[in-house]
C-alpha cells in the first residue's frame, strides 16, 4: 500500500465527524484526493501528500488547481519525520512548494485539524 494510501486511511480513522469521497480522477489532472463535506454545509477539497523529507512534490496541474482555486482548498502532509499532520491552506501552494515544511502550517495533528475543518463555515 502507497504511504498516502495509508495516510488517507489515518484520516477517515482520526477525523470522522467529515464526510469524506476520495477523488480519483484520471480525466482531470491536478484534482484534489479528498472532497470534504462537514456539519455546516461546508464542502472543500484536501490534496493529500506524504513526505520524509523537507520537500514537498506537486505537479504543475495540482499547483494550478489551488492557484485557480484559494478558498475552501487545503493540502494535508504527512511528516514522516516527526510522525506529525499539517494542514496548509491551497492558496499558500508556491509558498508551500518553495518552502517545503520550513513554511509554518495553519494547523497541525489531527485533534486541531478535525476541530478546524469542522468549524468551516460556521
Amino acid at each position: 500500500m502507497k504511504p498516502e494510501t495509508k495516510f488517507y486511511a489515518q484520516v477517515k480513522r482520526n477525523i470522522t465527524e467529515i464526510s469524506w469521497i476520495r477523488i480519483e480522477n484520471l480525466a482531470v489532472p491536478g484534482t484534489p484526493d479528498l472532497l470534504g463535506y462537514n456539519n455546516n454545509g461546508v464542502f472543500f477539497t484536501v490534496e493529500l501528500k506524504y513526505t520524509k523529507t523537507n520537500k514537498i512534490t506537486f505537479s504543475p496541474h495540482q499547483i494550478a488547481f489551488h492557484v485557480k482555486h484559494p478558498h475552501n482548498t487545503f493540502i494535508l502532509v504527512f511528516d514522516a519525520s516527526c510522525r506529525l499532520p499539517k494542514l496548509y491552506e491551497g492558496k499558500r501552494i508556491q509558498k508551500l512548494v518553495a518552502g517545503g515544511l520550513s513554511l509554518d502550517p495553519k494547523i497541525q495533528g489531527f485533534p486541531d485539524i478535525k476541530k478546524f475543518l469542522r468549524m468551516l463555515g460556521a
